[in-house]
């Protein structure tokens, strides 16, 4: 029979994922490629893997080791391009490269201190990543509005696998101390697999330009929305509301924070700290509550299918869209048109309550 390490089919699966991402209408949109990149290294990494607990090739593991370096630093980029209104020239990430240079050149000249830079830039990134979630769902403002909760999520799931990976560095170090390195292999084998696996769907999560699901529950205001709104937080929430009435922004599938931010000529993070702070809830929720106020009003006032009114309204999941119409309505779309057959509603914004309905 055939031998086949587990690490291949984490590969073949990674593939996929990565085929998915490149034939995506936008898939190769800046702030995409260093997700690209980021799963292309993943699944290398895991070949790496296979071949070397597998077949037991031990001259792999200095690539294995500049590998998770760049695994580390693209990990970084990626998200911060999220995080971006305009994605960063690629010669101000160059900075990002020197820890894998560094281990290249240890491997060649020092093996020793190997280990506790790899150790030290995992644990060095991944606080980072930690840093940059600090903002919430709305710091990611390159990520599409309807899915800058899961990309939120997926920067905290990285943060935190770079944090067990550097965890897990310092574990082997152990029980190479201890026991000679009795455990070393299954720990290394089992746990990049399964890193490998976790972290090549929040890559794919985070750069999916396809609708992505919304949690019911709001997500935590940053520390700054806590303090109340001021006078400037009420007149740029102002101003977004007749922008939103307007020009009828929401009905736009890719809308994102930053460019909503661009047409009121504000950063993203003044817009974003304004909406929490005014209607105490972040800028995706916000313009869902548009979106359905919208889809609220064609339900009641014509027989259009539902899923043609909630493309009209700026949605692409259905899934996403019914969650979002519960969260709001408290109620679904099909009992909402029901209960209001041929009554067309309008809605007063902003939209920071809940739409109840009349049985």
């Amino acid at each position: 029979m055939i031998f086949v390490p587990l690490p291949f089919v984490v590969t073949l699966l990674l593939l996929i994922l990565l085929v998915r991402m490149v034939r995506q209408t936008d898939g190769m949109a800046p702030e995409r490629r260093p997700f690209l990149i980021l799963t292309a290294l993943y699944a290398l990494q895991s070949i790496l893997i296979g071949l070397r607990w597998g077949y037991d090739i031990i001259a792999l593991m200095p690539a294995q080791a500049v590998l998770a370096t760049l695994i580390a630093a693209f990990a970084w980029i990626g998200f911060s391009h999220l995080a971006r209104e305009t994605p960063a020239s690629w010669l101000r990430l160059s900075p990002h490269l020197l820890p894998a240079s560094l281990v290249l050149v240890l491997m060649i000249f020092w093996r020793d201190p190997v280990g506790i830079v790899v150790t030290i830039t995992f644990t060095g990134y991944g606080f980072a990543l930690f840093w940059l979630a600090r903002h919430g769902p709305d710091g990611l403002a390159s990520s599409r509005l309807d899915g800058a909760l899961l990309s939120y999520r997926a920067l905290l799931i990285t943060g935190f696998a770079l944090l067990a990976s550097a965890t897990a560095d310092i574990v082997i170090s152990f029980d190479f101390y201890r026991t000679g390195g009795a455990h070393a292999g299954a720990v290394v084998a089992v746990g990049n697999v399964i890193s490998l696996l976790v972290l090549g769907t929040a890559a794919v999560v985070a750069s999916s330009s396809q609708s992505l699901e919304t949690s019911a529950s709001p997500p935590s205001a940053p520390l700054l929305a806590t303090l109340g709104p001021t006078e400037e937080d009420g007149a740029v929430a102002r101003s977004l509301d007749n922008l939103m009435q307007s020009r009828q922004l929401y009905r736009d599938p890719e809308l994102n924070l930053g460019r909503i931010a661009r047409k009121m000529n504000l950063p993203a993070r003044r817009v974003s700290v304004a909406v929490n702070r005014v209607h105490g809830m972040s800028v995706s929720q916000y313009v869902n509550d548009f979106r359905i106020r919208a889809a609220c009003e064609l339900l009641a006032g014509s027989d259009e299918p539902v899923t043609r009114l909630m493309f009209d309204c700026g949605f692409i999941s259905k899934s996403n869209f019914n969650r979002e119409f519960l969260r709001v309505t408290g109620t679904n779309p099909t009992e909402f048109r029901r209960r209001n057959p041929g009554k067309p509603t309008t809605f007063d914004p902003p939209v920071a309550r809940k739409l109840f309905v009349s049985p």
